[in-house]
């Protein structure tokens, strides 16, 4: 516990594309899905933080907009007349910022340095890749050298603070916080200041406060910050551990049975510790069981097993207040996280989170697959490793690894890594998802199959909504392996879950249209996907050779036309164009898609063939030699049983 000084005490890996196409688009949603799953901070509580430029708004960003160097850039520093000079270490340091190699960046920024050592530009470059690369005591030196010679940016004063934490000089700490230059009147003019900058300054104050012993000083400041608009919820959370950590536990748990203070993992697991400390082993066992995917997370089932054993659990979410202070860094570094494309800002703040508590895992994991986003999959396999040594976050983190593997397109060794995890965790119904989705993905469509059913029976029939993923997946896995009656029984039972998934409904809708079965029903479903996705290309197609099935060939074009025009590069999607085109008499047009989708390289030589066969002969004598195996499906084959009653 922390000395409480004056204050009184008291929750797809890519899939294989075939007749079922719509599957890629799938795949992304899913490998996203599980990405974002894994980020610590859950943002459901955390994304109403102010927008923020971050420490190093006014820093060089890694991936710098300029022309491609040569490949010769990096050897460029060691050879040559430039190299004994300024311009071959910033050139190769240059082009390794723009492909996110961190430790070439570093070491030639730091080369270029030892030419020009006064370069503020060069400093914070080097600062930037330093801390990147995790080379924390080096871009701790560099800014001390930044700092006594004057030029000091935002990034080398939070390198600093962060040194001031780790040793634990809380007064110092607070002192240089309180003596940073005002917003937008930086050293140099080479600071902007933002509104998320003074807020993570503040936040960091107030647990150094903690720290120095004014612990109702602290408390008030959290109080103080939680008065920032969109601020609450995080600030609320830091404030519970802040309570926690000087013993007022009630008042940490009223905090924290808000959902909106603490709706992610670090917040369940300090919560399930507050609530043991108040001997409240029940309540927090009810709490764990009421938690979304707990039985995914190895470490809420732990805590579970402890309190069911009677086991009072120690507060040790918070044991000093460098901790604190990494968790704050880790929740900016989180929410900068759900960013399209990898923040480099993200990167950074959780490097400094693992800096100051090298135990929080949820920081290591991050990091790694930060890096494995800017495709740095060398130094990601360093954080996967220190997971691995942690017993209860091994799962999760080879879960994140295999993904690393499988964007790495290794995909044997993501196979193995996927095999090595469901023998070491048999009970862990991702792992088997993960390894039914690499079966998946390499057409193993067979073996995927028994993959997915051990997922569905570790998951059970009573949770419903876990289900539904693994449901669609083996269906795809079955429709693929010739099995459809059964794979359109999993669809089916996926969408009685999830009945406004846009990817079961296409997918099913699809599948019943390229079969020519049930189709005024598949129009139906696919139509319904299309009203939740107005702008997916995949299911755009889908509708318009759903129309193109029923001989609607006039009402195929808008939708195709669309298709194509979110897709513009995808064979099978201009293929389907120029059918269409053909079918209501532009067959000029027809005859340009046929050629714009040949070019585009087809995925079977079987495509290609039949694409060739129409540009020479036309659609009608293909469909004539096919003995109308594609002929499109008229309304009178499904009259008896489907047709409309008007």
């Amino acid at each position: 516990m922390i000395c409480p000084g004056d204050a009184a005490p008291p929750p797809a890996l890519p899939i294989s594309v075939g007749a079922a196409r719509v599957t890629t688009r799938i795949a992304k949603d899913w490998a996203k899905a599980v990405t974002t799953r894994l980020i610590p901070l859950a943002l459901i509580a955390l994304t109403s933080v102010p927008m923020i430029a971050g420490p190093t708004s006014a820093a060089p960003v890694l991936a710098q907009q300029a022309a491609p160097a040569t490949e010769q850039a990096k050897t460029a520093a060691t050879s040559g007349p430039a190299a004994r000079g300024l311009a071959g270490p910033y050139l190769a340091a240059r082009q390794a910022a723009i492909e996110n190699d961190y430790i070439y960046a570093a070491n030639y920024y730091l080369q270029a340095m030892a030419q020009d050592d006064t370069d503020p530009f060069l400093q914070d470059s080097a600062l930037v890749a330093l801390i990147s690369a995790g080379e924390m005591e080096r871009a701790g030196a560099l800014s001390v050298t930044m700092s006594d010679q004057g030029r000091a940016t935002e990034l080398a004063r939070l390198m600093q603070r962060s040194e001031l934490a780790r040793a634990g000089r809380w007064q110092d700490l607070v002192n240089a916080i309180d003596k940073a230059p005002t917003p937008n009147n930086g050293e140099n003019g080479s600071d902007t200041g933002s509104a998320g900058n003074a807020l993570l300054d503040k936040m960091m104050r107030a647990w150094a406060l903690l720290g120095a012993g004014n612990a109702r000083q602290a408390l008030s400041s959290f109080e103080e910050l939680g008065k920032v608009r969109g601020a609450r919820p995080m600030v609320n959370y830091h404030l519970a551990l802040a309570k926690a950590a000087v013993g007022d536990y009630e008042g940490a748990e009223q905090l924290l049975a808000d959902p909106n203070n603490g709706a992610h993992i670090l917040g369940v697991i300090a919560r399930a510790q507050i609530l043991s400390q108040l001997e409240r082993n029940k309540d927090a066992i009810a709490m764990l069981e009421a938690t979304p995917g707990l039985n995914e997370e190895p470490q809420l089932v732990a805590l579970r097993d402890r309190l069911a054993k009677g086991e009072t659990l120690p507060f040790d979410s918070i044991r000093t207040p460098a901790d604190g202070i990494a968790q704050v860094f880790l929740t900016f570094a989180s929410v900068l996280a759900t960013s399209e494309e990898p923040d480099p800002l993200a990167l950074i703040h959780a490097r400094l989170a693992s800096y100051l508590s090298p135990d929080l895992g949820e920081a290591n994991l991050l990091n790694a697959q930060m890096l494995q986003g800017f495709g740095q999959f060398d130094l990601a396999e360093q954080e996967f490793e220190r997971l691995r040594e942690r017993g209860d976050m091994r799962p999760i983190a080879e879960l994140s690894r295999i993904d690393a593997l499988t964007r790495a397109e290794r995909l044997d060794d993501a196979e193995k890594a996927a095999l090595t995890l469901t023998a070491a965790y048999p009970d862990l119904a991702q792992g088997w998802i993960a390894l039914g989705d690499l079966l998946r993905q390499q057409d193993k469509f067979a073996q995927a199959i028994p993959a997915y059913d051990k997922a569905l029976q570790l998951i059970g029939d009573k949770a419903g909504e876990a289900r539904w993923f693994p449901l669609y997946a083996r269906g795809i896995a079955l429709e693929r392996s010739g099995q459809f009656p059964k794979a359109e029984e999993d669809f089916r039972v996926a969408l009685k879950l999830r009945p406004d998934s846009a990817q079961v409904l296409n997918y099913l809708g699809y599948s019943l249209v390229d079969r020519g079965e049930k189709l005024d029903e598949a129009l139906k479903l696919i139509q319904k996907a299309v009203q939740l996705r107005p702008d997916d290309g995949y299911i755009l197609d889908s509708l318009a050779w759903a129309y193109y099935r029923l001989g609607r060939y006039d009402e195929a074009v808008v939708p195709m036309e669309r298709a194509v025009a979110a897709m513009a590069s995808d064979s099978l999607v201009n293929d389907h164009m120029g059918d269409i085109y053909w079918m209501v008499g532009r067959k000029r047009e027809a005859q340009i898609q046929w050629q714009r989708a040949l070019s585009l390289n087809p995925e079977l030589e079987s495509d290609a063939k039949r694409i060739r066969a129409k540009l020479d002969r036309g659609l009608d004598a293909v469909l004539a030699d096919e003995n109308s195996g594609k002929k499109p499906v008229t309304r009178e084959l499904e009259m008896p049983s489907e047709a409309p009653k008007n």
